[in-house]
């Protein structure tokens, strides 16, 4: 199920030439041959798909999988009933926004009673005013065009104007296409940005990818070593100052990461509220300086959301992306959620795309956004 975009496959051919600088991550790099442009695999599948032509290179996944042991060996398992695959792990964290919508198609008659039901039930999800307006305009019009007359059949209808609205959304993280690929990643205290990160990096490395972290949140208690832990964990360099400038700590990992050849440098910034005016002018301050040590960069600016914050989610989107104009989003902490009708909001209303979701805390737990998959895995 994850998956992101190799634009090109300029970048790994130089990877290898950087090898003697860092062993452990070039090590993994080789071992993907990341020659291939990048198809849109399953997480588990891919890297086993590559390394079949380097049957020398099989041990050191498992070695690497080894001080990990959640990340790569679980998804694979297939037969398994222990495992749950992506949809139902996606079916059972959207429960509680799905199960009152659902509820209302239980009836026997489609009538206005049960349009002005099903409006409750997508506010209260919050899908927001907007959005709710759409999805029952474009619902009604399916309803007419199909002739449909049985309430469980609106159901499945409702599921596909909801696919639609949220197509627009769907869309690859590309790599490749910079060297370095420059990533800031940013969002309000607690919404998962540095957990995110280390995901991430772990989902990347596993498909051959050399990544750099710069531990950019000089403010957080702990945050550095937390970051530094991933970096342990995934066998990835990371640049951290303690109590440093959080720009100059980017500027010098966007540098060291073009003098090292990596492939992606992760820029992982202090969380604050979008309120917070003086610092979100630091976040400003750290763009411009990472666009001085890299022209072209950042490539991306993703902004981490917690599902759970509901129409608050879509007033973050807005102020961030004011602010830093954001080319993506990632969405955590749908497990569990009543308010996921949130991305409905936001495809209606501030449509930047979602590049991955999260239900749960396991690395196999974010994974990228597909928008039919959300609609019905929400209306299960």
């Amino acid at each position: 199920m994850f998956s992101f975009f190799k634009k090109k496959s300029t970048a790994p051919a130089e990877a290898p030439i950087e090898t003697p600088a860092a062993p452990p991550p070039d090590t993994e790099t080789s071992a993907s041959g990341g020659a291939m442009g990048w198809l849109r695999k399953s997480f588990g599948a891919a890297p086993a798909d590559r390394e079949a032509p380097a049957d020398q290179e099989a041990p050191a996944l498992p070695a690497t999988t080894d001080s990990t042991p959640p990340t790569v060996a679980l998804p694979t398992p297939k037969p398994e009933g222990e495992r749950q695959g992506w949809m139902q792990r996606l079916k059972s964290g959207l429960r509680k926004t799905g199960s009152s919508i659902a509820t209302v198609f239980t009836g026997t008659q489609i009538n206005d009673a049960l349009y002005e039901e099903l409006e409750d039930a997508l506010l209260m999800a919050d899908t927001g005013v907007k959005a709710t307006q759409h999805l029952l305009q474009d619902l009604k019009r399916r309803v007419k065009d199909s002739k449909t007359t049985e309430p469980a059949a609106v159901k499945a209808l409702l599921a596909d104007a909801l696919a639609d609205l949220l197509k627009p959304l769907e869309k690859p993280l590309v790599i490749g296409e910079h060297q370095p690929t420059v990533i800031m990643v940013a969002g309000v205290n607690g919404a998962g940005k540095t957990t995110s990160i280390g995901k991430l990096t772990k989902h990347l490395a596993d498909h051959g990818e050399t990544v750099l972290l710069a531990a950019a949140d000089t403010f957080r208690a702990a945050a550095r070593e937390q970051l530094g832990v991933w970096a342990t964990r995934n066998t990835v360099e990371i640049i951290s100052q303690e109590g440093g400038d959080p720009a100059a700590v980017s500027f010098d990992a966007v540098t060291a990461g073009r003098a090292r050849g990596k492939d992606v440098v992760l820029v992982d910034t202090a969380g604050r509220l979008p309120t917070q005016l003086h610092l979100m002018e630091e976040l400003k301050k750290i763009r411009r300086v990472v666009t001085k040590a890299e022209a072209s960069a950042p490539h991306e600016v993703l902004l981490v959301i917690d599902g759970n914050t509901g129409q608050n989610a879509l007033t973050q989107v807005r102020t961030f992306d004011d602010a830093l104009q954001l080319t993506g989003l990632i969405v955590t902490k749908l497990d569990g959620t009543a308010k996921g009708g949130v991305l409905a909001a936001i495809a209606q209303e501030r449509p930047v795309p979602v590049y991955f979701i999260g239900v749960g805390e396991k690395v196999e737990d974010l994974e990228t956004f597909n928008a039919r998959e959300f609609a019905q895995a929400l209306l299960a």
